[in-house]
């Protein structure tokens, strides 16, 4: 019923309450009634609202409905027409044929389509229903988008991006819940994943190596959620970190030796940070001639070597048999005659095998863990060998973890979005039942003097401690000398150097 309806029997039970009793309606009445009319106005503005495109409320509800799509039924129709139209040529096709072909397709249905439509209107419509039958959907122009480094779907209408470390709302969302869950399909059965009711979360990777989790009801109580994690086309190089101010030259010459030398390393820092981009920018220092295997949960690093050996963990089946973890596939690598074993991230188990492999003559290994300190980094480290369940002292854990790892490298994530390493911390032995820490290198917070100088700085450049490595002898048995005067004092970056560095987006 129409406002105008609403209100017209409103002020017939106004008449009707004069006419039962000969008497106007007294103040309370009209009062009541009154405010009855201002709800019936409010509720007739929130059903238009929800039904008009491009009607501005306050609030959430208001939100939703502003970005409602005007367009969602015409490119429904011509969505199928197309399915329809190319059939099983969408299977076979290689992606720039298919892509052709769908536009094409796209095109002619929407020249026989009667709705009116401008040259811009057209030509989005036809990039958005390409995308979303050969690609991605919505989220392929961020895919695509070099600035964007994080897109993250709240819901089919809340799609959020990271750009320069920082998060904003993106213009574009999908349909409904069902446009987006087809669209997550997609992505996780690329992989040979599957995503369901009974399997609602799941870890993927697009074919460029980008990280994908997303998660469904009932779990997802708002609906699915998705979240992308991208890789840059081109890797970072270590030039590149060097260039974002995100690690210094003299640092970076450090953690070349170091690799070249087949230390065992170990890159922590919070969610983030770049660990899996360092870790991708160190491995490069690895000789050529060297075998490498690789083992991730969720394949994404990009390792520029020849001789490499990708692995990666399964899942389990819809039976809930057949999963292969991280733990089998580092002990099935001991078996491969690998020179090196990087693995992507220890988060378990594996953590054991992981460092048995490190004190077994497997050096020169490398990996990631989530921590907030070096220090942090090895007590993770002993918590996650106890999940193996094995029945070993805290002593022998971390006697273990001492002898296995030699160099920590922390990177820590700041307020303005920029990633820097904080720490290069060499891994000393026991003294009574403390693993021994040294910095070699350490970005310190500024003090008073420097904040009231010059511009504002989150954290000094990375610099050398004064406090040399206890490895020099073992990089030399690897045929990696350092020079004495390598440690010598070095200046620090120039203000205007650091200040003008662009920031690392992993």
């Amino acid at each position: 019923m129409s406002l105008l309806g609403r209100l017209n029997e409103l002020d017939g039970d106004l008449g009707n309450s004069e006419r039962s009793n000969g008497a106007p309606p007294s103040e309370d009445e009209r009062a009541a009634l009154t405010s009855r009319a201002a709800e019936v106005a409010l509720g007739e503005r929130l059903e238009t609202a929800a039904t008009t495109p491009g009607t501005r409320l306050s609030g959430e509800r208001g939100r939703s409905a502003d970005r409602r799509d005007p367009y969602a039924g015409l490119k429904t129709r011509i969505h199928r027409a197309v399915v329809d139209k190319l059939g099983s040529r969408l299977a076979g096709a290689a992606a720039d044929e298919l892509a052709e072909s769908v536009r094409g397709a796209v095109e002619t249905e929407l020249t026989a389509d009667d709705t009116p439509l401008t040259s811009d209107e057209r030509t989005r419509l036809v990039r958005e229903i390409v995308d979303d039958i050969v690609g991605y959907g919505p989220i392929e122009p961020l895919l695509e988008d070099d600035s964007v480094t994080e897109v993250m779907v709240n819901g089919h209408d809340r799609i959020y991006v990271e750009r320069a470390g920082k998060l904003e709302l993106a213009d574009t969302t999908f349909a409904d819940n069902a446009h987006l869950m087809r669209i997550i399909e997609k992505i996780v059965s690329q992989v040979g994943r599957r995503i369901d009711e009974a399997s609602p979360l799941v870890d993927a990777r697009l074919p460029d190596g980008s990280r994908v989790n997303a998660i469904i009801p009932p779990l997802s109580l708002r609906g699915p959620t998705l979240t992308i994690r991208k890789f840059s086309r081109d890797p970072f190089t270590i030039e590149d970190l060097v260039r974002f101010s995100t690690v210094s030259q003299k640092a970076a010459d450090f953690l070349s030796a170091c690799v070249r030398g087949k230390l065992n390393v170990l890159i922590s820092g919070g969610t983030g940070t770049g660990k899996t981009t360092m870790l991708n920018a160190m491995s490069a220092f690895i000789p050529d001639e060297e075998r490498i295997i690789t083992i991730e949960d969720a394949a994404e690093l990009q390792l520029q070597q020849s001789h490499v050996v990708t692995l990666e963990a399964r899942p389990p089946n819809v039976e809930g048999k057949g999963a292969i973890p991280i733990r089998e596939l580092v002990r099935n690598a001991l078996r491969m005659r690998p020179d090196r074993i990087v693995v992507g991230e220890v988060r378990g188990a594996e953590t054991l095998d992981m460092l048995q492999a490190m004190n077994t003559g497997h050096e020169g290994s490398l990996t990631t863990i989530h921590a907030n300190s070096p220090r942090d980094a090895l007590s993770r480290t002993e918590t996650l060998v106890l999940t193996a369940g094995v029945d070993l002292p805290v002593r022998a854990i971390r006697e273990q973890i001492s002898s296995a790892f030699d160099l920590i490298v922390h990177l820590m994530r700041l307020v303005d979005g920029s990633r820097r390493v904080s720490h290069i911390t060499e891994v000393l032995r026991m003294e009574s039942d403390v693993i021994t820490l040294q910095d070699v290198y350490v970005a310190r917070p500024p003090d008073e003097r420097e904040l009231s100088s010059g511009p504002p700085m989150l954290l000094q450049p990375l610099s050398y401690s004064g406090l040399k490595p206890h490895f020099i002898e073992k990089l030399a048995a690897s045929g990696v000398h350092l020079s004495p005067s390598f440690f010598a004092e070095e200046s620090q970056w120039t203000q205007n150097g650091a200040a003008g560095a662009a920031r690392f987006r992993p």
